[in-house]
Parts: structure tokens; sequence; C-alpha cells
């Protein structure tokens, strides 16, 4: 009997198990992610399809669509949501379903309704919301006014999930789950603090949960009795307004008779400390939120799935052997890489791009209408895929730096089957992955780096290190193509005392926290500032961050902001709106709002960023017609900007 390479590695996670009437290939499961690209009558795209089909033809058993809306009058949480109560919606249903079978995997998509968020402004956003809403009572929040449902809303409601799930299987999905967790509608009726009813929906646990009892009866009869139920439900709310694990786990035995998976997450995702938690950050350990799937699975007949951040198959597989799951679900981890049941397959493991938690996903699903992943350039593109085609010419392609973009550009340029050079001008590669993967909290960069390294190694690349690229070399090596990739200068800027002994830049900081003395004066509380604020402090330093703006970190995104500025504030004095007049051999002079004081400092850290050296980058492409400039020596930015442009120039070289 043939077996794949990775089955004896992975027996438990690699092994097929029966939900219902469906037989799942392994135990992997493409948990529900819902970015928006849908259209604005609540219709898919077709780049949602492809962004689906990716997932299955990456080895998933089950890819899920999440949060689509049952009853959008009411339920409509976010700007752009699936509506499967809209006119039409049955052709992208359909096509979706299709192409994610046609690519291996069976189709599942989740029922939901946004509850009070229906009406109110929500981290979905404010389309269409009109400050009055519907919850389980009468509620005045800073946001608008929550009515209670009538119970004759309540009936149209649960009708609709029957509705939608008859709607779904007949345009041929193989699953369905029921949400109610994450502080949506069932959450909100479980919540003894919000549910303050009388009637049969109020009161007892029992009556609280009357309405997502009722509700998977609706589905039940729509979809017949052996057409797989899942339930995503909460472990622990972590929240005094919701329920204890206690409370969970009774929730679970009620419904264990009514589904054929339980689905078990936590949190709340209006509370940006709690959504940090549901989507676990990186000052959270990978599987953070499985200890409470196994506290459930302990009470229930029901096989139970566990979620939140987990991407390294050796990890799914003791969580499986340890019986602390059945299934596990992936859900950012398979946009960063959308084969990791693929390679754990073929025992690739060591080849998986790592989730980095930086919450770029979440955050462009808001920003731009649409999905990107941070290390993976495809996700969000798939429909328009470039081709990786074969160079059909012997062709050398230079690339100068070796940081992420450039040696994103060198493996993918190798494996179009040219001669690639890299040149780094350090002793190692990773450039600026090196100082950002160096914090406590930031082993997914570390092994982003590793797994970059690694590749470049496999992709047998003309690796030359510690070598200072001048346009002169450039112009002996004569290539074909040219990717420079030097990345960007720290800023230092005229600061009385700016080259005092006890100032450090913040890369030398990061990298060398045993230069810094006790007390440490960090100028800019930008990201680099305060992600090294929180490092510092982690080691022992008393820590103070002087930032010009009103707010510490205000062009991160709010995702990872949610996460981030609890660690900040616990981790430094912050002094806002305040401007470092002069270093001197005590401290920093600072003033604020034309007041001058003294901060005291053994160290004083200058993170007030960073700058393109644009002139040296001209000179270089100078020397070659065909040359491409990425990463932040094009313009200063995200590790996104780097891997994203190193990959699209690389597969813009031209094939002649």
């Amino acid at each position: 009997m043939k077996c794949y390479p990775g089955k004896e590695k992975y027996p438990n996670l690699l092994s097929p198990i029966r939900i219902g009437n469906i037989r799942l290939k392994n135990r992997i499961i493409a948990a529900p992610t819902s970015p928006s690209m849908i259209t604005t009558e609540g219709l898919f795209t077709p780049e949602m399809i492809a962004y689906l089909a990716e997932k299955a033809r990456g080895g998933a058993a089950a890819v899920t669509y999440g949060e689509s809306i049952v009853h959008s009058p009411t339920g409509k949480s976010h700007n752009k949501q699936l509506q499967l109560d809209a006119f039409g919606v049955r052709q992208g249903l359909t096509e979706a379903a299709r192409a994610i079978h046609n690519a291996g995997a069976y189709a599942n998509i989740q029922l939901s309704h946004g509850g009070k968020y229906g009406g109110l402004l929500s981290v979905g956003g404010d389309e269409g919301k009109t400050g009055i809403a519907y919850g389980p009572s009468d509620e005045l929040t800073p946001l608008g006014t929550v009515h209670a449902m009538s119970e004759e809303m309540i009936e149209e409601i649960i009708s609709s999930y029957g509705t939608a799930a008859k709607l779904v299987k007949e345009c041929g999905f193989d699953m369905v789950q029921v949400h109610a967790a994450h502080g949506w509608l069932f959450s909100q009726f479980l919540s003894p603090v919000m549910n303050r009813r009388k009637d049969q929906y109020g009161g007892s646990l029992e009556n609280r949960a009357r309405f997502l009892i009722r509700s998977l009866g609706a589905v039940r009869n729509a979809v017949g009795p052996s057409f797989p139920i899942e339930i995503r439900i909460s472990g622990d709310d972590l929240s005094p307004s919701g329920l204890n694990m206690e409370q969970c786990i009774e929730v679970a035995e009620l419904i264990d008779n009514s589904v054929d998976l339980i689905n078990v997450s936590c949190g709340n995702h209006e509370d940006p400390e709690l959504f940090c938690r549901t989507h676990p950050s990186s000052f959270l350990e990978h599987g953070a939120n499985v200890y409470l799937a196994a506290e459930i699975k302990k009470h229930v007949k029901t096989p139970v799935a566990c979620v939140g951040a987990l991407n390294d198959p050796g990890q799914m597989e003791a969580i499986l052997a340890d019986g602390q799951a059945d299934i596990v679900e992936i859900g950012r981890a398979e946009l960063a890489d959308p084969y990791i049941a693929y390679k754990a397959m073929r025992n690739r493991a060591d080849d998986i791009t790592p989730c980095i938690r930086c919450y770029e996903c979440f955050a462009s699903t808001g920003q731009n209408e649409m999905v990107k992943c941070t290390v993976n350039p495809v996700t969000g593109q798939e429909l328009h895929r470039a081709q990786i085609l074969p160079v059909t010419s012997d062709k050398t392609l230079l690339v100068i730096g070796g940081g992420p973009a450039g040696m994103e550009a060198a493996i993918t340029a190798s494996r179009r089957g040219m001669k690639v050079i890299l040149a780094e001008k350090k002793e190692m590669l990773g450039g600026n992955l090196q100082p950002a993967g160096a914090a406590y909290f930031k082993q997914d960069i570390r092994d982003l780096c590793e797994i970059l390294v690694r590749r470049v190694e496999r992709e047998n690349i003309d690796v030359r290190l510690n070598t200072e690229v001048t346009p002169e070399w450039v112009r002996s090596l004569s290539p074909d193509a040219l990717v420079v990739a030097i990345g960007s200068e720290e800023l230092r800027p005229p600061i009385k005392g700016i080259n005092r002994k006890n100032v450090i830049m913040a890369i030398d900081a990061e990298l060398h926290p045993e230069i810094l003395g006790q007390k440490v004066v960090i100028m800019g509380g930008g990201l680099v500032g305060a992600e090294a604020a929180v490092s510092f402090a982690h080691e022992g330093h008393q820590v103070d961050i002087v930032e010009m703006k009103e707010t510490i970190c205000e062009d991160v995104n709010s995702f990872y902001r949610g996460g981030l500025m609890p660690q900040v504030k616990r981790a430094a004095a912050l002094h806002t709106s305040s401007t470092v007049t002069e270093i001197t051999e005590t401290g920093v002079l600072v003033e604020r709002n034309g007041k001058i004081s003294e901060i005291m400092a053994d160290s004083v850290v200058c993170a007030l960023g960073f700058r393109s050296p644009h002139s040296l980058v001209d000179q270089l492409c100078d020397e070659i017609d065909e040359s491409f400039i990425v990463g932040d020596c094009a313009r200063v930015g995200k590790i996104y900007d780097a891997m994203n442009g190193g990959y699209y120039a690389a597969l813009q070289i031209r094939n002649d």
C-alpha cells in the first residue's frame, strides 16, 4: 500500500475521519474566513471563489467560508458580507462549492448573524448602520440603541437559519457551521449580562440557549439527518459579560446531540484585547486556545475541533495524539501557506511559510476591501495569479540585498530557471528580519527568516556574503537583469547630543540589548519603538518612550495595535505630544506644551524611522537596463511590501 511520506510522522493528523455523511481525508479544516471580496449586494466575487479554491488545492480536507449572514435586515455586521437572503446569491455559492470540490476538498460555510452589531458600528464597518439594533435585551450603548428582539423576530430568524441551510446544501455545500461564539447573536443571548429577558429565551442557561438550540433544529430539519452540522462555540468567553468555562461546557452538553462537530474558540470579535485572544497575537503561544477544546472534549460525545494560531504539523499531531481534539482548524496560517496539509503529507513541514500574526489580513479586509498576507504574495490575487514561467534563455540575475525582498526575488527567479547571484553586504542573510525578529515575542519572524534562508540554500543560488556592491562591481558582472533590494537607512536627526556615546540606534539596540543601561529612553513611538519597549522591559530595563504625535503606534493597524498597546503600557512610561530637544550625559530634555523637563536615562535609543537610499539605488540601476527596485529602498514599508515586491519583480523579468 502506498502511503504519503509524512504519514509515518503525522499518523493522526493525516488519518481520515467521518463527520456525518462525509469522510474527511485528513484532520485539517481550513477555518472560516470572510474577506471583503464580496459585492455590495452581498454576493461572491470570482476573486473570493479563487481564494477558497487555493486552500482546497493545498490539501485541507474541508474549506470553510465564514460569517455568511442568514437574515440581512437585522444581522449584517460588516460593510460587505455574503448575504444568504440576497437575490442572485445562488450562482456564486454554486461556483464556490464546485471550485472547492474541483480542487479536492469539501465545501463548508458558516451561518452567522451579528445580533446587535447588525445595526451598530462594528469592527467590520459602519456602512448602513442606523444606530438602532436588535439583541437579547434593551440596551443603551455609546454606539446606539439596542432593542430587545420580539418573539416574532426570533421566530423569523430561526426560520432564516433553516432557509439558509437548505439553500447552501442545494448549491452544493457539504457542511454548514453555525456560529455561536465571538460575541455575535447567540453569544449575546447566552450571556447572563446581555440577556436580561423574562420570557422563554431568558433566565436560566437552558432558556438563554433556547434560541440557539431551536435554530440548530431548523438547520437539521432543512438539511436532513446525515448532513454534517458543525457549531462554533466558546470554551470560555474570557469576559465578565460572557460565559466562563464551566458554563461553556454546559452549552456544549446541551447541543451535544444536535451537531456532528463542535469547534471550540473563545473571546469576542468586538473587544480589541479579546480579539487578539480569539485570533492569538504573537504575545501568546501557538495553540493558546487548545486547552479549551480539550476541556470541552471531556464532556461530549461529538468530535471536537480546536483552533487558534496553529501552523506546525508536529504540534497538531501532538494535540490529536494526546486526545485534546479530533480535528484542527487553521485560519490565518492558511493564508500564509495554503499548502500546510500538502507539505505535511510530503514530509516537507520545514518549508511551511509561517504566519507572523501581524493581522495584515484583517486590516486589508477593512482598508482595501480585499485580503492580502504579509508573507504570501499570492493571497488575495489567486484569480489573477501570474504563472512562474520558465526562462527560455541562459539568463543571469543579480540581486543586491539579502533581506526579505531580495531573498524572495532570488528564490522566485531561480524557480524560473535563472542563474541567480545574491549579494549581501553583511555576514548573514535576513536584512531587517534580523532585528525585527529579535524580541522574545517575535519567534514567527525568526522562523520566516529561517525558511527564506533555507529556500535560498535549496535553490542553489550563488550567495555572496560580506559583499559591498558598487556600480563598478555590477558592471564587472554584467548580469542580464538586476534587482536592487538594499533596504533603508536609519534616520539620525540633528538633535543636540545625538552623537553622544549613550545614544544607540534602534537596530543595534534590538540586536544587542546587552549594551543598554538600566534606564532606557526610546525616541520614537512608532512600531519599532513600541515593540522595542516591550522587549527591553521584558529584559528588566526601565523604559520611557518619547513620541511627537498624540498617539503611540498611530499608523499600526488596529488589530495588531489592540494586542500590542496593553503590552506597551505595561512596559513603558509614555510621553506623547513631546519632543526631545537635547540628549545629555544623564538622559534627555523633553519639550511638551512649551515646558522643558528631563527624563533620566543610561541609554537613549533612536527609533525615529528610516529613509530610502535613493541616490545609491539610482547609481546601481543605471548600470542595467532591466532593473527593479524592491523593498525599503523603493519606499520604506512593511514586510508585505518587501516580499510582494520581490516576488512580482522576479516574475516581470523578461523571458527573452
